[in-house]
């Protein structure tokens, strides 16, 4: 039978049409000869509200013992709605119940749970309202991302999950080896890998797509990144998304402009398309969202030179976790302080100390600071860190040996530098970041569908 989404019987409202619906029991409640059943198929927050009657062959070898969580496909009526809240109902002609859920044992039942206890069943939150909503907006965000930049002129890249590079010099990659743990002995045990050579998970897509950039102007790469970083906080994941734009011909000023507008544009989404999803985490996770979402699309981001925010951050009167001095890397109570106490708006970091950035980026003239920028949002901090890659052939490979790279591991890498260089940037978004800033959920590992922690990997 060919089966209508909750959320297309909603939009058209159909009524007098014969439909087929199929979704899991939220609730049932019997009044005399009737079983009034709230079925749900993840299309939408929204329930549907399905009557079956005593006539019904299986209503009391099975109706009747429908309970939460249990999956079902119904054959009947649309039929305008009495009841309040509600505008459609299906008057059920047929019910086939496809799979049971013992109520001894199903754990969500028609109460609250916290977020906490819903992390320990991975496998069955996506069922919960707000897990639900948050798998809607990612949806939609991602869908977007791909719009955004198909509309304006970029290449998607597919850069490589498996990688001898460590793009951020950190050392935190997670290892690939095809070698038992007794075959890694000596001085360069990886000489008889799988690769010839240490490789690990990417940190990051940016120097592949680089090579792109650098042939077809305007590209960018969406995909997962890994970080085998011991942090086990609720703004950390060891597996995450990142989007990764790089554009050549283009200096630090058109890298802002890009940042910004796909801000606005995703917000802008989100606004207009998971309005019945926001409202459901304005009222009940993050009271005022949706206000300073609207202010975000509406409001020029606030632009502020990294010396600036120092001087802010000192004369605050705060006393901070972190001391404040020129030349410390920013924490997040510092960005969010910038964002929400003195801009009231997002804030857009430039011309970061050198010694605290990594090496690609572009060497400012004082030689002190690089062409780097932050932007940060209100109750996240950093949301997209990006910079002017540095294009001139010496200052870089002076900087990739003071950062003790192997320069013949990345004679590639210069070689972009060597022929046919260009002034070119670009920048990363944190996917779990801007899903956590949309929908105002307070830890990452509920905006994943399934995180990746220390100590953690389920399913």
């Amino acid at each position: 039978m060919h089966t209508t989404s909750i959320v297309d019987l909603l939009r058209r409202q159909p009524v007098g049409e014969t439909v087929t619906i199929s979704g899991w029991v939220r609730t049932r409640r019997d009044s005399g000869s009737f079983s009034f059943l709230e079925i749900n198929d993840g299309s939408c927050l929204a329930n549907l509200q399905l009557i079956a009657e005593e006539q019904l062959v299986n209503y009391a070898s099975e109706v009747k013992k429908l309970t939460t969580g249990c999956s079902l496909r119904a054959h009947g009526l649309l039929v305008a709605s009495p009841a309040k809240g509600q505008t459609v109902e299906v008057r059920a002609e047929r019910i086939e119940v496809i799979g049971w859920a013992d109520p001894e044992t199903y754990p969500l039942q028609k109460k609250r749970h916290s977020f906490e206890f819903l992390r320990s069943i991975a496998h069955l939150r996506p069922r919960t309202n707000a897990l639900g909503a948050v798998a809607r907006v990612r949806s939609a965000l991602s869908f977007a991302i791909h719009r955004f930049f198909h509309e304006h002129g970029f290449l998607q890249v597919h850069t490589p999950v498996i990688t001898t590079s460590d793009c951020e010099g950190a050392g935190e990659m997670f290892t690939v080896t095809a070698l038992e743990p007794g075959q890694l002995q000596g001085p360069d045990p990886f000489n008889n890998d799988f690769f010839g050579r240490r490789a690990g998970l990417t940190v990051s897509g940016q120097l592949q797509a680089e090579i792109f950039a650098l042939s077809h102007g305007r590209v960018y790469t969406f995909g997962p990144t890994f970080r085998a970083e011991h942090s086990n906080t609720s703004r950390h994941l060891a597996e995450f998304w990142m989007l990764e734009p790089e554009m050549a011909f283009c200096d630090l000023a058109g890298n802002r402009d890009v940042a910004e507008s796909l801000i606005k544009f995703l917000v802008c989404v989100a606004l207009d398309e998971c309005g019945e999803d926001l409202a459901l985490f304005d009222q009940h996770v993050a009271k005022g969202l949706i206000d300073k979402l609207t202010q975000v699309r509406d409001r020029p981001f606030v632009h502020l030179p990294y010396t600036d925010a120092v001087t802010e951050l000192q004369r605050a009167g705060r006393q901070f976790e972190f001391p404040v001095q020129w030349g410390i890397d920013l924490q997040a109570e510092h960005e969010r302080f910038l964002c929400e106490e003195v801009a009231q708006a997002p804030v857009v970091v430039t011309n970061y100390p050198a010694d605290i950035k990594p090496f690609y980026m572009r060497l400012d003239d004082d030689g002190r600071t690089v062409a780097a920028m932050d932007i940060l949002v209100a109750g996240i901090g950093e949301l997209i860190g990006g910079s002017q890659r540095e294009e001139r052939y010496e200052v870089l490979a002076a900087r990739m040996a003071a950062a003790g790279l192997d320069l013949a591991q990345y004679g590639w890498y210069l070689d972009l530098r060597r022929y046919g260089s260009v002034p070119h940037s670009g920048f990363g978004l944190g996917f779990e970041r801007l899903v956590q800033f949309v929908t105002g959920m307070q830890n990452i590992r509920d905006v994943i569908p399934f995180p990746r922690t220390p100590g953690s990997a389920p399913c």
